[in-house]
């Protein structure tokens, strides 16, 4: 199956050549409250993203009951009580849904089981797929099978993983693919960001390709989009002091805009590639344009000398220093001043 270098979601085109598809992750920073959630979806229409995004998921379907606390990630409580108390709502998708397209945002929810996958289809124009579920076989065809655009981050794994989710998700028929680089870290060390693999991954598997930053950096996105990202996900919140595991590392409402207007000022920056004068260096140019001035007034009928010229910042119209030499021993047709412009005119 061919590459897709481009793809829509929604009203816009994601790939090379197009805007930055900006996505601002809000998770579970609604902390259960209806109301933050939409105040979530509020700031992230004023920072101007693209897309806000939540988490569906279920503590049964993603947890044993008795596993044990995660002591490395510093976790004193089970797994499975702590994504219960993280669960949305699922009666929210139609309201959130609802709410985002009235704010002119697109929205996405990453799911994390087939009855999230069903509940979500008919709310999201496209699926956004976490790192962890990479290598979930069964759940990845299913998903592919809705035939709808698939965000796969790729935290965790490397080049034979990701080949191989790509693998499963064209075997049925959908080649709708995006890949997010990502580091499966909360947050990140910046030596650990790698984010020239954006560009490894570009090169290897042809599509279009993004940063899912888990750093609280507003200026690494828009590195990552000096360095070819075609989408960029962010963690949001309304404050980092406020109670849940994923507050502590998302950005502020200030923060998501600084974010933003930086990565569409880099946008700006990029331009064609194509090393020409802009207009406005044009005119300026031909202000301040190097040409050849005399040292001395110089009379009707006398041979310029050496002696007699310099080059300066005569501005638009002057014989240019290239043709320095070429005037040597040319005779003038008229009286001309000191530090004046010498002009072909008058040779």
């Amino acid at each position: 199956m061919k590459p897709n270098k481009k793809i829509k979601i929604g009203n816009k085109i994601i790939g090379d050549g197009e805007p930055c598809f900006i996505i601002a992750e809000a998770g579970s920073n609604h902390n259960r409250d209806l109301s933050q959630a939409k105040r979530l979806i509020d700031v992230a229409k004023d920072a101007g993203v693209d897309a806000v995004k939540f988490q569906t998921y279920s503590a049964e379907t993603l947890y044993p009951k008795e596993m044990s606390p995660l002591r490395l990630l510093k976790e004193t409580r089970k797994p499975f009580d702590i994504i219960k108390e993280r669960e949305i709502p699922r009666e929210w998708h139609g309201i959130l849904a609802e709410y985002s397209k009235n704010q002119g945002l697109i929205f996405l929810s990453t799911p994390f089981d087939k009855e999230a996958i069903d509940q979500l289809n008919p709310l999201v124009p496209a699926f956004k797929w976490a790192s962890p579920e990479l290598i979930d076989r069964p759940l990845l065809e299913y998903v592919a099978e809705k035939g709808k655009p698939l965000i796969i981050s790729t935290g965790f794994y490397g080049l034979r993983e990701i080949s191989d989710a790509i693998k499963w998700a064209r075997s049925k028929g959908n080649n709708q693919i995006i890949l997010l680089h990502c580091v499966g870290l909360y947050p990140p060390l910046y030596e650990e960001l790698n984010l020239k693999a954006i560009e490894t991954l570009k090169k290897r598997f042809n599509v279009p390709v993004g940063l899912s930053d888990h750093s609280i950096d507003v200026v690494i996105p828009a590195v990552a989009v000096a360095l070819g990202a075609n989408i960029i996900e962010k963690h949001f919140t309304l404050s980092r002091k406020a109670k849940g595991p994923d507050h502590p590392y998302a950005l502020e409402p200030s923060e998501l805009k600084e974010m933003v207007r930086n990565i569409r000022n880099i946008e700006k920056s990029l331009g064609s590639g194509i090393k020409k004068p802009v207009k406005r260096e044009i005119e300026k140019e031909r202000l301040i344009r190097r040409g050849v001035a005399t040292k001395r007034f110089l009379r009707k009928g006398e041979k310029i000398t050496a002696k007699d010229i310099i080059t300066k910042r005569v501005g638009a119209g002057a014989v240019l220093p290239n043709d320095f030499y070429k005037i040597l021993n040319k005779t003038l047709k008229k009286n001309i001043k000191a530090d004046q412009k010498l002009t072909w005119r008058i040779i």
